[in-house]
């Protein structure tokens, strides 16, 4: 809820506060309100990351920061304002024992506040000055304290001529928009095709060096009932991954019928097969490759249909490294009479801790195959993003050409973002796939 315009007595100030959850009606909110600004809440929950290495000492949960002992252990809120201009700035929190002094940080200035209480109130800390729009970053600092802990700390408050209401932040937990907005926005590209019956995609993935941040997926070859790509799945493994739907709607692979289950018909060495849920549900893939960053690699995957009412989806791998085309899987959909549909590639994190960090992947060279064998460069697609995105809770997502590239970038609170539905248009390059079709693992 935010405070818009407020032109009566301080009965209805002090009722719209308390109806915002304010535990404290402080001289400053009644002024702010009283001064026709905007009153907001950004709860931590959602809009926090600590930045510290150690995994002790203070942590984000959904109800913000908690367990905070640690004066080594920092943390970073975000919101991203739409506007210039001033904003002044409250915590709303509580210090179970003792008393701390806390200093928070914005805009190149530092302010520190003494707090004290076991009930959660607001505690003002002060003004800064939102030069331009974008994303401000509040940082939030243990200086000392006498008892066990610095504080729990819920919240910030804002008002002030840089708020309004297009400033973005995630501002509740419905849809367990904590998470998802903590993860940040997820970034697609959808090609357009030929009318024509396309059994192979082929695309070329490139993720420049010291952007294969922990989390990120790099989905390459994505059509309407599976995706293909590659993923970072911690600092010692990688992931090529290939997964297909089943047509049975369920987030339980347990709860599929057989006769709808995705069968798995072959194999690459080295190819763990299974099933995944939680997502929709279906048969899934990978491989374990440490792909390298600046590396570019090759996707290919196919979709037969068998004349039963079955499609076969298949994909292979090129590697650099390797230097030959590799088998991932291939699996038979029911329930299932298409070509491929739907091409798409996109940027996603997976990891929440991570979605304060910048990650960018750039796609080239797409080619299709209609059933006859022949090639047809694709070089149109349109920007697409995630409902986090489309709900205005994270800004930081762009998409565009790069050095004859296509490129997705998300996360991280970079300010400039692309609009979505843009067509982009890349410059095309004239050579077809290098693959002998017939002679693939």
């Amino acid at each position: 809820m935010k405070i818009n315009k407020l032109t009566t007595g301080a009965a209805l100030i002090a009722i719209t506060c308390l109806a915002m959850g304010f535990t404290k009606i402080t001289h400053h909110a009644l002024l702010a309100a009283k001064n026709n600004d905007s009153l907001l809440t950004v709860p931590l929950g959602g809009n926090a990351w600590r930045v510290a290495n150690d995994t002790t000492g203070g942590t984000i949960t959904n109800d913000g920061i908690v367990g905070w002992t640690d004066n080594k252990v920092k943390f970073t809120a975000y919101f991203r304002v739409a506007v210039k201009g001033k904003f002044k700035l409250w915590l709303n929190l509580k210090v179970p024992d003792g008393k701390s002094v806390i200093a928070v940080s914005a805009a190149k200035s530092t302010k520190n506040i003494t707090v004290s209480g076991a009930t959660a109130k607001d505690y003002y800390v002060g003004e800064w000055n939102a030069a331009d729009t974008g994303y401000v970053a509040i940082g939030i600092k243990g200086i000392s304290k006498t008892g066990k802990t610095f504080a729990d700390v819920c919240s910030v408050k804002l008002c002030g001529t840089a708020i309004n209401a297009k400033t973005a932040y995630v501002p509740n937990n419905e849809g367990n928009y904590f998470h998802w907005g903590r993860r940040g926005p997820s970034v697609h590209l959808a090609y357009e095709l030929p009318n024509t019956n396309v059994e192979w995609f082929y695309n070329e993935v490139t993720v420049p060096v010291g952007n294969d941040v922990l989390g990120s997926y790099f989905m390459a070859d994505g059509f309407n009932v599976g995706y293909f790509g590659m993923q970072v799945n911690s600092p010692t493994e990688r992931h090529i991954l290939f997964s297909v739907w089943s047509p049975f709607n369920t987030d339980n692979p347990k709860a599929i019928p057989d006769s709808q289950k995705i069968v798995m018909l072959k194999k690459g060495p080295n190819v763990h097969t299974g099933e995944f849920g939680n997502e929709g549900s279906g048969g899934q893939s990978y491989m374990l490759y440490n792909w390298k960053a600046g590396n570019t690699y090759k996707f290919l995957v196919q979709a037969k249909p068998d004349g039963d009412n079955h499609t076969t989806y298949t994909t292979w791998f090129f590697a650099p490294e390797v230097g030959k085309w590799q088998l991932i899987a291939s699996f038979s959909r029911p329930q299932t009479n298409t070509w491929l549909k739907g091409l798409h590639s996109f940027l996603e994190n997976f990891e929440p801790e991570n979605g304060i960090t910048t990650r960018l992947v750039l796609f080239n060279n797409q080619w299709i195959a209609d059933n006859n064998g022949h090639w047809t460069e694709i070089n149109k697609a349109h920007f697409t993003n995630d409902a986090t995105a489309m709900k205005g809770y994270r800004m930081d997502y762009a998409g565009g050409i790069d050095d004859n590239a296509f490129y997705l970038k998300n996360c991280g609170f970079f300010n400039t973002y692309t609009k979505r539905g843009i067509e982009l248009i890349r410059p095309t390059g004239g050579k077809a796939p290098e693959v002998e079709l017939d002679k693939l693992p």
